[in-house]
C-alpha cells in the first residue's frame, strides 16, 4: 500500500489542493513500517485527475491538512481513504503516526477557501 501526502516546500502541506509535490510512502502493512518514499510533481488542476491519478501511484490512502468535502468524497468513490485535520509539518512523522495509530486528526472537511487557501490553515 502506498500512502499519498502533499508537500509544499518539502513540509506537509496544510491544504491538500496547494501541493507543489506529493511523497508516496510505501508502507508494509504487516509490520506497519515504511519500506520506500518517491516525490512526484501533482498533474495539473482538471476535474477527475487527480483520483485517476493518486490511484495510478497507487494511493490508498491521503493523509491531508485541509481539503474540500467534494474532493474527499470523490477520493473515497475511488477507494482511498481520506485523513484531514491534520496540524504537523513533518510528513515523515504524520505518516509513522498514521501507521502507529496515534496521529491526531479532525477530519473536518475545508468548507471555506479561495481554492488553495483556506486561511485557517498553519503551515
Amino acid at each position: 500500500m502506498k500512502i499519498a501526502v502533499p508537500l509544499v516546500e518539502g513540509r506537509f502541506s496544510a491544504h491538500f489542493g496547494g501541493a507543489e509535490t506529493f511523497a508516496f510512502y510505501t508502507v508494509d502493512e504487516a509490520s506497519r513500517t515504511v519500506s520506500g518514499r518517491e516525490l512526484c510533481p501533482p498533474p495539473e488542476h482538471a476535474r477527475g485527475v487527480f483520483p485517476m491519478w493518486l490511484r495510478a501511484q497507487g494511493a490508498g490512502v491521503v493523509l491531508a491538512g485541509g481539503m474540500g468535502p467534494r474532493a474527499s468524497g470523490i477520493l473515497a468513490q475511488h477507494g482511498i481513504e481520506v485523513v484531514t485535520g491534520i496540524q504537523d509539518e513533518d510528513p515523515d512523522a504524520v505518516v509513522q503516526a498514521y501507521l502507529d495509530g496515534t496521529l491526531v486528526a479532525s477530519n473536518e472537511p475545508c468548507l471555506e477557501h479561495g481554492f488553495h487557501d483556506c486561511g485557517h490553515h498553519h503551515g
